[in-house]
């Protein structure tokens, strides 16, 4: 379980502040306690989605957006916690729906960003 703390909600909420739709995915982060799993699963019900509830479902999504997360542009910033830029192109991406971005950043950031980003390192 990945979970933030009410001070990195606060700090994500400031990165964020010109972004509704990630201020609404941190309010439902701070009622989920900060369990970013139940926060992403519930989004993604109001989202529309059918998401499976096992342990590893944002994992797999976040999986998905993998590529524009860790692009060398973005990864200095998200190795400092800053996730604004990654939020703002993962949305202009249309990956994953709007709601849940910011989730799927935070997620790539409490992860750890070069393990999230290092199987994109390896060359056949």
């Amino acid at each position: 379980m990945v979970t933030i703390t009410s001070q990195e909600i606060a700090q994500y909420r400031s990165q964020l502040s010109a972004d509704p739709d990630a201020l609404k995915a941190l309010d439902v982060i701070e009622d989920c306690e900060g369990d970013l799993e139940d926060a992403a699963i519930a989004l993604a019900i109001g989202a529309g989605q059918q998401p499976d509830t096992s342990d590893n479902w944002l994992a797999l999504l976040a999986k998905r957006c993998r590529v524009p997360i860790c692009e060398k542009d973005f990864r200095e910033d998200l190795l400092n916690g800053n996730c604004t830029k990654a939020v703002e192109y993962l949305s202009s991406t249309k990956l994953c729906p709007e709601l849940l971005v910011a989730p799927v950043v935070i997620y790539a950031i409490k992860t750890g960003v070069n393990q999230f980003c290092e199987p994109l390192e390896y060359k056949l």
